[in-house]
């Protein structure tokens, strides 16, 4: 079963327990899919693949991330609070991302093979290897990581 499938099924368990975070957070993220599945040009009774319903997932958690930053840089706990949990659930539905250790490992066997070596080579680096850590590992970790194998080089 689908990511998409799978949150679309979930909404009836939530009426059930009477889990209103849990209730607002499914039908918020079953919006989106169904708003980007109709953006697609597809119909709106069809399902996003795992890949497409992870784009739509991730962009609904940094969304949650950017107003918590902002609530709690404006001293509002009561308003970060209902957001932190709604981001602990739509968190819950995304896969796991791989460790900084574990891109660290990829990067230096991906450097090994490119004969990278100066910093001004870093950006074609970071786009090829973003592009085969896509879904799987965070752009910022890449980049820490990455820093850090071209520092120790030089």
């Amino acid at each position: 079963m689908s990511i998409h499938e799978t949150l679309k099924k979930s909404i009836p368990d939530a009426l059930r327990a009477k889990d209103e975070v849990r209730l607002r957070t499914l039908r918020s993220l079953v919006t989106a899919l169904t708003n980007e599945v109709v953006a697609k040009k597809r119909k709106p009774d069809e399902f996003l693949t795992d890949e497409e319903a992870v784009v739509v997932i991730r962009r609904a958690a940094n969304q949650r991330k950017d107003a918590i930053s902002q609530f709690e840089s404006a001293h509002r706990e009561d308003l970060a609070e209902p957001e932190k949990a709604e981001l602990a659930i739509i968190e819950s539905y995304l896969p796991a991302r791989m460790s900084r250790e574990e891109i660290a490992s990829f990067a230096q066997a991906k450097l090994k093979e490119s004969g990278v070596t100066s910093r001004a080579e870093m950006g074609k680096f970071m786009g090829s290897l973003m592009k085969e850590l896509r879904g799987k590992a965070d752009g910022e970790d890449v980049k820490a990581v990455v820093d850090n194998l071209l520092l120790e080089q030089n």
